[in-house]
């Protein structure tokens, strides 16, 4: 079958080329010699007694939610422009566009610079992009967020817990306890908080064993 349908094709742009094409004096001997060769090549590579198997679909790989994506919102909030802009920076992340991430993050502090909550998710998006580690673009970025908001509990919070992912976990101590000291008592993340450095203090032990 596949060859009937091969030779059919070739008759066909014999038929339009010699009707329509007005090719130059010896024009059509070498169309012939060309379409001889695609036959030629065909017989040779061709496969027509084959049933088609058409190619499956790559599976898309997303990546896990960072801890920040899944934290985020109990310290930072889920509705309003800026949580709007931190989940799109989430949604790049989960298909390994880290890049993205922190392009769509700058530009809208390019509109908003005072936001505090959009220099937190610069700074866990370039953590995320240095594969967990704590650059030093991303530690002035939440230090900024910091200064913007000094008694916002998220931009320590985060510092940290990029801290404890990076394994430097004498410095997200530090961070969390002095979040901590100033934490109301009745704050809703502030057990969390308290659990989190319960964790530090646990892989400190079994690290110095």
């Amino acid at each position: 079958m596949g060859w009937l349908i091969f030779l059919l094709f070739a008759l066909i742009v014999v038929a339009l080329l010699w009707r329509f094409g007005r090719l130059p004096k010896g024009g059509m001997e070498m169309v012939a010699a060309a379409l001889f060769l695609a036959v030629a090549g065909y017989a040779w590579q061709g496969s027509p007694g084959l049933s088609g198997k058409p190619t499956p679909a790559p599976e898309t790989a997303k990546i896990p939610d960072s801890a920040f994506a899944l934290e985020r919102e109990k310290l930072l909030g889920r509705f309003g422009s800026d949580a709007d802009v931190l989940s799109s920076a989430d949604a790049f992340h989960r298909q390994g566009l880290n890049l993205y991430a922190i392009g769509i993050i700058k530009g809208a502090l390019e509109k908003r610079p005072k936001s505090a909550d959009l220099w937190v998710g610069l700074g866990n998006a370039m953590v995320v992009h240095g594969g967990g580690l704590m650059s030093p673009g991303a530690e002035l970025a939440f230090q900024r967020a910091a200064a913007i908001a000094p008694e916002h509990p998220g931009p320590p919070f985060f510092m940290g817990l990029a801290y404890a992912q990076a394994g430097q976990l004498d410095r997200a101590e530090a961070v969390w306890r002095e979040l901590l000291d100033r934490a109301p008592a009745n704050a809703s993340w502030r057990p969390e908080l308290e659990q989190r450095l319960i964790e530090i203090e646990q892989m400190k032990g079994r690290m110095a064993q």
